[in-house]
């Protein structure tokens, strides 16, 4: 672990953030943490932004490290080992220059997650960072996304997941979390290359799983929230004193699909704009709602039938290897 990393999980300095007892209703950063997150904002702000070629930079040398890396654990290499060590420090510090230099980011979206979320704020941004250094180490500079947008995805899942394990009473065993993991990134996949959410029975062929054993996992994993949380404006009621609404999607699934949506979005908008506007009406990218060829007609001005024939045009365009591949990338 490098030394930023320590750091990030620690702007009480004091090793880690401690993790007090959530408060009744928390719109404001608490009166007592104002001070440690005046340091921390202190402290985060003496790192300057990174332009799009200084973040190339700092990947590439990250890439390198971590192939060094892999060279002096192979033991066969051929390269003098101190040359590879040299190598995988300067990876190391790399990886810090880039932690450092985004956490403003985490920042940014711990203010938006705060809110109602039922933990001290400097928590939720603990559990950003975390996402931000997995962005950091996943990040691959080649495909050509911008590594802020490319980072908001992972620092957003990782408030959120970790909003979730606070909240879950239920521990389930390793081995069926990791088949939950497996489940979770066959669904992305398939919600990449067939355009709309997988059946359990084609999430089964791709995970190599029975189909009634991605029916159970996935009735289980639902994350159960302790009966004694309480809600309301006053806290007067509990969820105890509710009945559970089986149908919410769970809020790591919300995450994940509206940052798939907002990748596809950005696939489109590779299109030329006429195209690009088309399958957005279409699909509904653009308003949420799926239109009809006669309503894109009209607001492109031409003829039903030239719709169809751009849409399939431009569908076959999105459906270059070379185009959605990135997607693939990022659905794991």
């Amino acid at each position: 672990m490098t030394m930023v990393e320590e750091q990030v999980r620690a702007p009480d300095g004091r090793g880690r953030i401690g993790r007090p007892s959530a408060p009744a209703g928390n719109d404001a950063v608490r009166e007592e943490d104002y001070d440690l997150v005046g340091q921390y904002l202190k402290q985060i702000s003496a790192t300057p932004l990174l332009s799009a070629a200084e973040e190339v930079e700092l990947a590439r040398r990250i890439e390198a490290g971590v192939y060094a890396a892999q060279l002096l654990e192979s033991g066969d290499s051929g390269r003098p080992r101190e040359e590879l060590e040299a190598l995988v420090r300067d990876g190391e510090r790399a990886k810090d220059h880039m932690i450092r230099a985004n956490l403003r980011l985490v920042v940014s979206a711990a203010r938006k997650y705060y809110r109602n979320s039922g933990l001290p704020f400097l928590d939720v941004v603990q559990e950003g960072n975390l996402g931000l250094i997995r962005a950091v180490e996943k990040f691959d500079y080649t495909k050509g996304f911008k590594f802020s947008t490319y980072a908001m995805w992972w620092i957003r899942q990782a408030i959120e997941r970790g909003k979730a394990e606070r909240a879950r009473t239920i521990r389930l065993p390793v081995h069926v979390l990791e088949t939950l993991s497996k489940i979770g990134k066959a669904e992305r996949k398939l919600a990449v290359t067939l355009g709309r959410e997988p059946t359990a029975e084609e999430l089964a062929a791709e995970a190599d799983l029975p189909p009634a054993r991605v029916i159970e996992l996935r009735r289980i994993s639902r994350d159960t929230v302790s009966l004694d949380t309480p809600v309301g404006d006053e806290g007067s009621a509990s969820i105890g004193d509710l009945i559970e609404d089986t149908e919410t999607p769970q809020a790591t699934d919300v995450v994940e699909f509206q940052a798939l949506g907002e990748q596809v979005r950005d696939l489109v908008n590779t299109l030329a704009p006429r195209e690009a506007l088309i399958v957005s009406m279409r699909f509904g990218l653009e308003d949420g709602e799926q239109h009809t060829l006669q309503e894109v007609a009209e607001r492109v001005g031409l003829t039903k039938e030239r719709v169809r024939q751009l849409e399939k045009l431009a569908l076959a365009e999105l459906r270059d290897p070379a185009r959605h591949q990135p997607l693939l990338e990022w659905a794991g």
